[in-house]
């Protein structure tokens, strides 16, 4: 299969380009294709005519996307518009990496995929006009909380936090599933070579709080968890809302037969191992 990755420079496009060894995979980056100019996508996908497009690339930012809803909009929305006509051009299948910000987290259970979206946040807003941009015939991959050994993420930052300070505060009230980039990229490359179209939750399993995935990956590092205390959000704010409930159920899935992500935990363990000096 020739597949092209957009946003490969990415924590989870370096995984993905990982996860397609032994595929003709062309790895486009924010340096080499900017998803917001169309021209250059349409040269892009149409002159290496591939048979699937993985989208990856978004701007994800969520607190700076407040503040620039354009820039948003132009990467997210458009930039998925753009990707998807120039696929279609060439014939190629598309899988667009959406995200569980297109809820507003009200929901008192897991989110499945044929729950209605209320994104809050312009990040949300921008993505969620992405998914509106595909048809049918694409395959969207929800996902959650992304982490792993490439790029800037939660749990790179917990381990730095734990050199730099005794204590730190961390929300226990927003609740989410943590995913690692490389079970992320794997599930992505069996629905890609399956060509399953519509929408699918991953994430890795078991839901937990900011805070308890912060003391989990101290634990993990072999840390006190006990240097983080919890607060609220409303102790921590930010421009972006966050949603209460983050938890995906990754229905879609489970239904098809297709195997789930593994619990988090031992995710994360392997992360933390490989992130170690």
């Amino acid at each position: 299969m020739r597949l092209l990755i957009t946003g490969a420079g990415g924590q989870l496009g370096r995984d993905l380009v990982a996860a397609f060894s032994g595929h003709d995979v062309i790895a486009c980056d924010h340096a080499t294709l900017d998803v917001g100019d169309r021209d250059a996508v349409l040269q892009a996908i149409t002159s290496t005519a591939p048979d699937a497009v993985v989208h990856a690339g978004a701007w994800t930012a969520v607190d700076a996307c407040e503040s620039d809803p354009d820039r948003a909009f132009r990467v997210n929305a458009l930039g998925t518009r753009h990707v998807a006509d120039a696929a279609r051009r060439a014939g190629a299948w598309v899988c667009y990496v959406s995200t569980d910000y297109v809820f507003d987290g009200a929901l008192d259970r897991p989110y499945n995929e044929w729950d209605a979206t209320n994104p809050q946040s312009v990040y949300g807003r921008s993505k969620r006009g992405g998914e509106l941009e595909l048809d049918g015939a694409a395959t969207v991959v929800r996902t959650s909380w992304v982490c792993g050994p490439h790029g800037k993420n939660f749990v790179k930052t917990m381990l730095r936090l734990a050199g730099e300070r005794e204590t730190w505060g961390v929300v226990n009230d927003q609740h989410g599933c943590p995913t690692f980039t490389a079970d992320l990229a794997e599930t992505i490359r069996q629905l890609v070579v399956a060509r399953l179209p519509g929408t699918f939750h991953v994430s890795n399993q078991g839901p937990t709080t900011w805070f308890g995935f912060a003391q989990a990956i101290l634990g993990a590092a072999g840390l006190d968890p006990g240097r983080i205390t919890p607060i609220t959000s409303a102790e921590y704010p930010v421009p972006a809302p966050r949603p209460a409930n983050s938890v995906l159920d990754n229905a879609a899935l489970r239904l098809t037969g297709l195997p789930l992500l593994p619990d988090w935990h031992d995710s994360l363990a392997r992360t933390v191992k490989e992130l170690s000096p």
